[in-house]
């Protein structure tokens, strides 16, 4: 009788064990498929919210787009008292830069050949804004490393915006920063819009303008006195000894940058992008950046 009670206790003992096994497999693989399942909602949603983000961010890209056709069919001038000026607000959050209020870097190669007076009014820009000159110098060196010249291919690739330069030896990201907001680079020459730039690039691109003067034309066409035509800019100098033909600055503008974000509950999504406005046709975007 004992004999037989402790062989049924025995077999008791191993159906409880082995029914605690399987109890703790079934958990593991239950908790490995809600750990998968939660693993898996979670992509779908991160997923989710990145294609309503870059629905927006195209929301947003078009909505620029129009706004700069409006501008352009309203009024040949480019100023900043125009719609496309204001910082776009909402789930898409972006401004729009008038590139072309800046010092262009293509500038400095103009027919496959160095342009010494572009080179000049960079220099002259860099002083201004307290770059060093080996800075400048690097930077210009790069520049014109990228394009082709007098036949030879370039030794560089091409950029396409000031971005590419990060990394140059001297360039810091608190300088390539201070830049962003007086120089660009486009993918043809270009003038400089005396409508939208800053004091600092009018007084490198026009001879013999000083800060202090640039500062004063700048302040009186921000009052709202518009430069008309390129003749009434030059007229307002009031630099009789400047040759019209050596001004290189025009009062429309074809090129302007998108820089925005797009958010969705804790997802952010940014863009970066630059529009080509030609006089008779809707805005092109020529290149974009999204990222996260």
């Amino acid at each position: 009788m004992k004999r037989y009670s402790s062989a049924a206790a025995k077999q008791r003992g191993m159906a409880i064990i082995s029914a605690l096994l399987i109890a703790a497999v079934v958990a593991v693989i239950a908790g490995g498929m809600l750990t998968r399942q939660t693993v898996f909602t979670r992509s779908l949603e991160a997923e989710q919210l990145r294609v309503q983000g870059q629905w927006l961010l195209q929301g947003g890209l078009e909505r620029s787009r129009q706004l700069l056709w409006a501008a352009r069919q309203k009024d040949v001038l480019t100023r900043l008292d125009q719609p496309w000026v204001r910082i776009q607000a909402g789930v898409f959050e972006g401004r729009i830069d008038d590139e072309q209020g800046k010092f262009n870097l293509r500038n400095l190669v103009n027919r496959e050949q160095l342009d010494a007076e572009q080179l000049h009014n960079f220099e002259r820009l860099c002083r201004t804004l307290g770059v060093d000159p080996a800075v400048s110098r690097r930077i210009s060196q790069r520049v014109i490393a990228s394009y082709a010249q007098k036949g030879l291919p370039a030794k560089y690739p091409m950029l396409r915006s000031l971005d590419d330069l990060s990394g140059l030896e001297g360039l810091t990201p608190e300088v390539l920063q201070r830049l962003q907001a007086y120089i660009s680079v486009l993918p043809g020459n270009t003038w400089v819009n005396g409508n939208t730039a800053s004091a600092e690039v009018l007084s490198a691109v026009v001879p013999q303008l000083s800060l202090s003067q640039a500062h004063g034309l700048v302040a009186e066409r921000d009052n709202g006195h518009w430069f008309i035509n390129r003749g009434d800019f030059v007229n307002r100098l009031h630099l009789p000894q400047v040759a019209v033909d050596s001004v290189q600055v025009g009062i429309t503008s074809e090129w302007f940058r998108l820089q925005g974000q797009a958010r969705r509950e804790r997802r952010r999504v940014t863009i970066d992008a630059l529009l080509h406005r030609p006089e008779d046709r809707e805005p092109k975007v020529i290149w974009s950046r999204v990222g996260v």
